[in-house]
């Protein structure tokens, strides 16, 4: 602990002065370098000497890692040898099954939940006077991180068997119904998943609705108001006018919903572990990796969600390049 703490000042030394003093010397060195060269030709290579730098960084932290990932996928669990698509294999067999079948329930309730909880706050709160208030009270639990809010939903789902103190407030509440038992919400199958999913939804509600809201006030007003003026109702209203118009937020929305639940691990890591059926294949990859010391079978699972990944995030690349063509 002494040699950590000692060497805290270095690190801050380094990044403080020792990082900007490399970046400026490159970038002196380049434009010393382009000095000798024509106008014309110094102009087209100035862009690539600024990006060189900049270039080797991305490489250095996103390329080499993605890489060496890739590669060790294909080893065994020390990397001693090359085993193939063993553990490919491995991700899509025996007790990983149900672990890809949490994580399908976490791609479908999640992304809908929110998207349509998201929608429904987003339409109703744009129609009252305590719009702020309202909303601010919905966007207040994205400032607590997933896993404090992970904890604070694992004492609310505390569970006492029968005949003991109920400490947790869900159960007291259901208790409170004549003939009610208390429900063990973190240990039945199914409603477990379903229960850290609610969390998910509590958690990332907010920053859903605040871009929904917003595109729901750019929505042509002249369009709604001659519609109401046809007679069209406000459900027609919403499908034929609201929806349309308010789709590309709708789709960032569902997109990077889609992208949290590939990748959900911190909920599930504080409140289950991946007990009780709750694994999923992020928790997973961390058991490999640091529980059971398998860098191939981590690696493998890795690769995997990149592959699943890479499609949602080229829909988002492309539907943000449709929307500055448009602009």
């Amino acid at each position: 602990m002494d040699a950590i703490t000692s060497s805290v000042p270095a690190l801050i030394l380094i990044g403080a002065v020792g990082i900007p003093a490399v970046i400026y010397l490159c970038l002196g060195l380049g434009e010393r370098i382009l000095s000798g060269f024509r106008t014309t030709t110094a102009g087209r290579l100035r862009p690539w000497a600024w990006l060189l730098l900049p270039l080797l960084i991305v490489g250095l932290i996103l390329l080499y890692p993605l890489a060496t990932t890739v590669v060790l996928a294909f080893a065994d669990a020390d990397s001693s040898q090359w085993v193939g698509f063993e553990n490919f294999g491995w991700a899509f067999s025996g007790d990983m099954i149900s672990v890809l079948g949490n994580n399908v329930i976490w791609l479908i309730a999640f992304p809908i939940g929110t998207l349509v909880l998201a929608l429904i706050v987003a339409i109703l709160f744009d129609r009252v006077k305590y719009e702020r208030v309202a909303m601010t009270l919905i966007i207040l639990p994205t400032a607590i991180s997933f896993t404090a809010g992970a904890i604070i939903w694992r004492q609310l789902y505390s569970y006492q068997p029968p005949g003991t103190e109920t400490r947790g407030l869900l159960n007291a509440l259901w208790t409170l119904i004549p003939g009610a038992e208390p429900v063990p919400w973190l240990l039945t199958p199914v409603v477990n998943t379903l229960a850290l999913i609610f969390v998910a939804v509590w958690s990332s509600l907010g920053i859903a609705a605040l871009i929904l809201s917003a595109a729901v006030k750019n929505v042509p007003q002249e369009l709604v108001e001659a519609a109401r003026i046809d007679g069209a109702g406000e459900w027609r209203i919403f499908a034929s006018i609201t929806l349309p118009s308010i789709l590309p937020a709708v789709l960032v929305v569902f997109t990077t919903t889609v992208i949290f639940a590939l990748k959900v691990f911190d909920i599930v890591y504080v409140m289950t572990n991946g007990n009780f059926n709750t694994d999923t294949i992020a928790n997973r990859m961390y058991s490999e990796l640091f529980a059971a010391d398998n860098l191939g079978h981590a690696s493998a699972i890795a690769v995997i969600l990149l592959i699943v990944a890479l499609p949602i995030v080229i829909i988002n690349i492309r539907q943000f390049r449709a929307e500055e063509s448009h602009r």
